[in-house]
């Protein structure tokens, strides 16, 4: 590889972090679109600071777009605070508002400035090696590694700082509000963090991937774990693979960088959405076939139960008869019967069915139930 393909990996790898670690917050919070209304009115911010100062390279455009950031939560906490909408309307009817506003100024009044739509879409994060951080002569790498390595290390202070706090507030907010814990400070704190990660990974993979990120791996996560520390490691790990697996994918399809990872995030997401251990979906399907099995062995067991020691159990309990009486088609029958027979709930003498001491202990709980 070379040293452009390293850096550019390191970028995106270092992006994959800082955009998945809030990102768990809004996900568990429910306010994963959030993350798409920041990303994408961030640009408004942009394009008003950048007629300001007339100097892309001015940090007063981040501190603009970070400003537009936390404008679009404030609106859009006031909006459902109204109780006229709902926060996903609220949303909707905020960002592309300022979005829209950020697109006509610069079609209007930005023609001749390096500042393209289709780069804030989809960002370019192959020029990322081009820009770089020199300090005293001494070259420190792509710029904007620096800067969000610097991100990363605050959303990582914050989280480690507030972590209780955080996780009292994101699943019971009452009762952090009732501790003092200032939950709706902590909100604020929190947006402000989106905010920021959001600016700064806006200019090198664009909103759209600032989106991806954000979400697709706290997403996985989440159903891989229902422990918070756990889901952070998680979506962390996840955002890495997306990023390197991302990369590789453009290279060999000669297509855009930030497109690819945004696909393999959606790639991921698919495969433990179906292959997650206890909340994919084969896991769902293997659970409800499980129960339906379960269900049928305990309604056998306790039909044999009722009429054991009756003087018609040689009919009740006889194999052909669950066909009428349990209204249970010929191969449903067999099924149930063989597999009691195997988990030792039952024994079958050439069709005369007699519980086991184990298949009546089950019988008897379930009654009890």
């Amino acid at each position: 590889m070379t040293q452009a393909q390293i850096e550019i990996q390191l970028v995106a790898i270092v992006v994959a972090a800082s955009c998945a670690l809030p990102g768990v917050f809004l996900v568990l919070r429910r306010m994963a679109m959030m993350s798409d209304a920041i990303s994408h009115a961030i640009l408004f911010g942009i394009v008003i600071a950048f007629f300001v100062v007339g100097d892309l390279a001015s940090p007063l455009l981040i501190l603009g777009a970070a400003a537009t950031g936390l404008l679009t939560v404030v609106s859009v906490e006031l909006l459902q605070r109204s109780g006229r909408v709902r926060e996903d309307a609220a949303i909707g009817l905020v960002f592309p508002v300022l979005f829209s506003i950020g697109v006509i100024m610069i079609a209007r009044s930005a023609g001749q400035v390096h500042l393209d739509t289709d780069a804030v879409l989809l960002g370019e994060l192959a020029f990322a090696p081009f820009d770089r951080l020199t300090i005293a002569g001494i070259d420190l790498g792509p710029k904007s590694l620096a800067v969000m390595l610097t991100i990363l290390a605050l959303n990582v202070a914050f989280i480690a700082v507030f972590f209780k706090e955080l996780k009292l507030a994101t699943f019971d907010a009452p009762l952090a509000a009732a501790l003092g814990l200032a939950p709706v400070l902590l909100h604020y704190l929190s947006m402000a963090l989106v905010s920021i990660t959001a600016v700064g990974a806006f200019n090198a993979v664009g909103s759209i991937l600032v989106v991806a990120l954000m979400i697709a791996p706290p997403a996985s996560a989440y159903l891989l774990t229902d422990r918070l520390s756990r889901m952070l490691v998680y979506s962390v790990g996840i955002g890495i693979i997306t990023a390197i697996s991302g990369y590789w994918l453009a290279h060999v399809l000669d297509a855009s960088i930030a497109g690819s990872m945004a696909t393999m995030a959606g790639v991921v997401f698919g495969l433990v959405f179906i292959f997650a251990p206890r909340h994919g979906l084969l896991a769902g399907v293997s659970r409800r076939a499980r129960q339906k099995r379960q269900f049928a062995e305990a309604m056998l067991t306790i039909h044999l139960f009722s009429h054991e020691d009756s003087p018609d159990s040689a009919v009740e309990c006889h194999k052909d008869h669950l066909i009428g009486h349990l209204r249970w088609p010929h191969e449903h029958a067999e099924r149930v019967v063989n597999q009691s027979v195997s988990d030792e709930l039952i024994t079958n003498q050439n069709g005369h069915l007699h519980l086991t001491p184990r298949g009546r202990t089950m019988a008897k709980e379930w009654l009890v139930q």
